[in-house]
């Protein structure tokens, strides 16, 4: 008998078991000097971890606790002053840790920098809000998403999900259809628990389909009413755009120009 392995670990799972297989990774290079990346990097000094080049964007590796001052050098000594994204990724199965990102964007140069930290499960980063607005949006999805609590933040609420929503989504550790909570979050929500023997858990399997379903309105080119019998089959319906909105690019021209 076959040793039993665990499959509970989705991120230490083999996705790949040929022997001599090697993962695909996106090239590297090395900073060139001199440059424009090479000045950023200069200017950053001991701050940096690690940088290098991938896709033509410098990408450097700093401490969660130097965010701020990496930004703050990005922003006014090197030109860095659009914050375009932020976000984290998971890899708490993996390294015991997150990655959060700041993808910067310098106009003049046209150039971006990707800024690489990593923080423990239980630890927080200090909130950009003050140098960057659009930080503020982000780090509440952050937080909503995967838990990371941004210090200093001015409205660290959930921006997504439901105030009371138990569990962070984007966690690999989350079950894909949802747990428990979730299932009934609606029932409970608008009708009571006293309801959920009568209504029964929310179905998330996106995959069952049901043919005979009555009240597939968004079923373009196959609606049909509600409670109508189609047991016996049913019949594709011509499609109908909408002459408000829609262009007919088909129609000659002259009739383009009456509706100008």
């Amino acid at each position: 008998m076959r040793k039993y392995t665990p499959k509970d670990n989705v991120q230490k799972k083999s996705y790949y078991t040929d022997r001599f297989y090697i993962s695909p990774r996106v090239p590297r290079s090395e900073v060139e000097n001199p440059g424009h990346f090479a000045d950023v990097v200069n200017a950053l000094k001991k701050l940096i971890q690690e940088s290098y080049v991938e896709l033509n964007q410098l990408i450097i590796h700093i401490k969660s606790t130097d965010n701020i001052k990496v930004l703050e050098i990005l922003k006014e000594k090197c030109g860095y002053t659009v914050c375009s994204e932020l976000s984290a990724v998971d890899y708490l199965a993996r390294d015991g840790e997150f990655e959060i990102f700041y993808q910067m964007l310098n106009m003049n140069k046209a150039s971006r920098v990707r800024v690489l930290t990593r923080i423990k499960k239980d630890e927080a980063i200090e909130s950009i809000v003050p140098m960057f607005k659009m930080a503020n949006f982000a780090e509440r999805e952050m937080y909503d998403m995967f838990g990371i609590v941004a210090n200093n933040h001015p409205y660290l609420k959930r921006i997504l999900m439901p105030e009371d929503w138990v569990g962070y989504p984007l966690l690999k550790t989350y079950p894909l259809q949802g747990d428990e909570a979730a299932s009934w979050y609606e029932v409970d929500k608008i009708f009571g628990t006293e309801y959920r023997d009568v209504i029964g858990p929310e179905n998330r399997d996106p995959a069952k389909i049901d043919r005979y379903d009555t009240k597939r309105f968004s079923r373009v080119g196959h609606e049909v009413s509600f409670g109508e019998d189609i047991s016996d089959g049913e019949q594709e319906k011509d499609i109908e755009y909408s002459k408000t909105f829609l262009v007919d690019y088909t129609t000659s021209q002259k009739q383009l120009d009456k509706r100008k």
